[in-house]
């Protein structure tokens, strides 16, 4: 059977909600961030030596890495969520697994940190320094370049009901927690089309399932 070892408030949602989607049985191991580093807690080094979520055991098989998570459910449990090779579709569902995590999570992760940069505790007379450096890096590299990330997607998903056209596919699982992510903490109401696909997974029986398995989750 497949473990899920699922953080809180983490990737491995999507995960969950694959495999809901799948209908296949899974078992859940939970663990929680530490909520003063908000990292992962050393036990999951026990499972996987980066002490990362999302990571799965299927049997005597270990897998971490959303991509690869996603790409081994779809070839062992459910090819129906990969389109056929060769297909305008399958060059669509390849560039948006890669695109999720290296692409879009990396510019929301740097805007992140340097929104942390201005809040968090440290000497007054660093503070205001800190605070220029931080606004300077988002509006001069951050913004534009999610800006820039966020239109484009936002247009793509203008024309295309999923990711890759008409079928719910892997990638769509994939872009699922950048994009809520984007709703939760930029202005989704500004990108009609990717506010409209979140809420379309969101009202998903499987990915309620999901939810009501993992747990609290802030993006939800």
């Amino acid at each position: 059977m497949i473990t899920v070892h699922h953080l809180n408030n983490s990737r491995s949602q999507r995960i969950l909600w694959m495999l809901e989607e799948l209908e296949i049985p899974y078992k859940i191991e939970f663990y929680q961030r530490d909520e003063t580093t908000m990292l992962a807690p050393k036990e999951l080094t026990r499972i996987h030596a980066l002490g990362r979520s999302p990571v799965i055991t299927d049997n005597d098989i270990t897998i971490a890495e959303s991509g690869a998570i996603i790409e081994y459910l779809t070839e062992v449990y459910g090819t129906e969520y990969q389109p056929n090779m060769g297909t305008s579709e399958y060059h669509q569902y390849r560039y948006w697994m890669h695109y999720a995590e290296g692409s879009l999570m990396p510019q929301l992760l740097v805007k992140l940190i340097f929104d942390k940069m201005k809040t968090n505790p440290m000497p007054f007379f660093v503070k205001p320094i800190a605070k220029k450096l931080a606004n300077t890096v988002i509006e001069i590299f951050s913004r534009p370049n999610i800006d820039r990330n966020l239109e484009f997607v936002d247009d793509h998903l203008s024309k295309n009901n999923w990711f890759c056209g008409d079928q719910l596919s892997g990638a769509d699982f994939q872009m699922s927690f950048p994009l809520e992510a984007v709703v939760a903490r930029e202005n989704g109401s500004n990108y009609p089309n990717i506010l409209a696909f979140v809420d379309k997974i969101h009202s998903r029986p499987a990915y309620q399932n999901a939810l009501k398995a993992g747990g609290p989750y802030h993006y939800a």
